[in-house]
């Protein structure tokens, strides 16, 4: 299962960066250009005095010079030079932290300067498309969540990229499991309340979500499929609205990413009936996972993870993987992801691809079986 983001904005322009990336894709052409003009300097030298001959024979030399310099950069290692992030979202939401947690290990442990780009719109695609159309030199990576690579490509026929055709999983970062939540003072005590009223009064409890096509929504979906209940869907523009009427009592309950509804749990304005998680999470430690309340095999998690355009050289992604799976292996970083909701994974790309092959493949099902469209 995997979420969505329905926030908007402007594409910023990063026209100048990619036609970078495009001349380093060709270092030999560079190379190439120095010697033949150094030997048309040179050449030239032979028909002109002494004077212009020493001048001629110094520019030759300068040029001459740059071709070991260009070489030894085509084959330096990774990386030499600065990298950038993605952002398919608006600063200061919980992927663009995540964005830039990462490029603060990644300048720590590789080096080189990762500045962050929020290139926002379409539900996180623009931004992804930024990337697929990036040299795939590993110099770009996208910060990746359910919504830019599991979602919207199924939803939006026209998006011009395949997640796992033109992306390449580099490292799985965390994962953030759905929570079943009600308000407060709810009559629902717990996940079995939930379904037996269900199937009792089909098509009475309501649940909130942040839009259609969201990740609440496709939770949602997902846990009446497989608890054979029937609920009926209330759209809002946004988590918060949703949230503001599930605590008001105006709908039922939301199946939520943990990190939207952390700080209602905190305060006490939500309980929650269970995670869906194959284990109980360290995150809320307290709460059953739904096959422990009589829903088996009901999972639903938003993911973050980074990937790198398609074709990018397996020495640039095992630099960028290691790096990422080192640093959150470590205690202080784990704790600072779980006060952000959200429990580090790592791993191979290897294993991160078949996660999110798995995530694509189930997220459509959902998609089709309930008949959902693009609003």
């Amino acid at each position: 299962m995997a979420g969505l983001s329905a926030r908007h904005g402007r594409a910023d322009s990063t026209n100048s960066t990619e036609e970078e990336g495009m001349m380093d894709r060709n270092p030999a052409a560079g190379i190439g250009a120095a010697a033949s003009v150094a030997a048309v300097a040179g050449a030239a030298a032979m028909r002109v005095g002494p004077a212009a001959r020493r001048r001629a024979v110094l520019a030759a030399g300068v040029l001459c010079g740059a071709w070991p310099a260009a070489a030894q950069q085509a084959g330096g290692a990774f990386p030499s030079r600065p990298l950038r992030i993605i952002v398919p979202f608006s600063a200061g939401g919980s992927t663009d932290i995540l964005g830039r947690i990462c490029a603060q290990i990644l300048t720590e442990r590789l080096g080189q300067p990762v500045v962050v780009e929020n290139i926002t719109g379409a539900g996180g695609t623009i931004g992804a498309s930024r990337v697929v159309e990036a040299a795939p030199d590993g110099y770009t990576l996208l910060a990746g969540t359910p919504g830019s690579i599991a979602i919207n490509p199924q939803l939006q026929p026209r998006i011009p990229y395949q997640p796992l055709r033109d992306l390449e999983p580099v490292v799985f970062v965390g994962d953030s499991p759905a929570v079943v939540v009600v308000r407060r003072d709810s009559p629902l005590r717990g996940l079995r309340d939930l379904v037996a009223r269900a199937r009792a009064e089909p098509g009475r409890l309501t649940f909130a979500s942040a839009g259609i096509g969201s990740f609440a929504h496709l939770s949602a979906e997902l846990f009446k499929w497989r608890a054979g209940v029937d609920l009926v869907h209330v759209p809002y523009r946004g988590t918060a609205p949703a949230a503001t009427d599930l605590i008001a009592g105006r709908v039922d309950t939301m199946f939520e990413n943990y990190p939207s509804v952390q700080a209602y749990l905190a305060a006490g304005e939500m309980r929650a009936l269970a995670i869906a998680a194959r284990r109980r999470s360290a995150l809320l430690p307290e709460v059953p996972t739904a096959a422990e309340e009589g829903v088996p095999d009901y999972e639903s998690s938003s993911w973050f993870g980074l990937f790198a355009p398609a074709r990018t050289p397996r020495a640039a992604i095992e630099a960028v993987n290691g790096a990422i799976a080192a640093a959150i292996r470590e205690p202080a970083l784990a704790q600072r992801l779980a006060g952000l909701g959200v429990e580090p994974v790592g791993g191979t790309p290897e294993a991160f691809r078949e996660y999110v092959a798995r995530r694509i493949e189930e997220t459509g099902a959902i998609i089709r079986t309930a008949g959902i469209t693009a609003q």
